[in-house]
């Protein structure tokens, strides 16, 4: 699982202007709660609801894949989808890409 690299960027971004959201996919939202728990998840999270993937949350914004992750501008603009986190390469992508938008942001 991501859940060991999106606690380090959450420390390693924790002056940054920088918010990481998730949304979970397990069916059973005991599991859910188990999960954040033993996985020391300090960021919001939602869950997608009994339906699993094909939960609410996922319909709503057309999520074909898990995980799915999108970056977003200080904008609200969409900079990072998943197709390019697939696509990629490069075991880093995530970082550089989020390392741009902040230095960005500087200029």
């Amino acid at each position: 699982m991501m859940y060991a690299h999106e606690r380090s960027l959450v420390k390693k971004l924790a002056n940054k202007p920088f918010v990481l959201l998730g949304v979970n996919s397990d069916e059973d939202r005991g599991m859910v709660k188990k999960v954040l728990q033993e996985e020391h998840l300090t960021w919001r999270s939602w869950w997608n609801g009994p339906d699993g993937t094909a939960g609410p949350i996922s319909q709503k914004y057309e999520i074909q894949s898990w995980p799915s992750i999108f970056i977003l501008d200080a904008k609200g603009i969409i900079r990072f989808t998943p197709e390019q986190y697939f696509a990629s390469q490069d075991a880093d992508i995530l970082d550089k890409t989020i390392d741009k938008l902040l230095k960005e942001m500087v200029n």
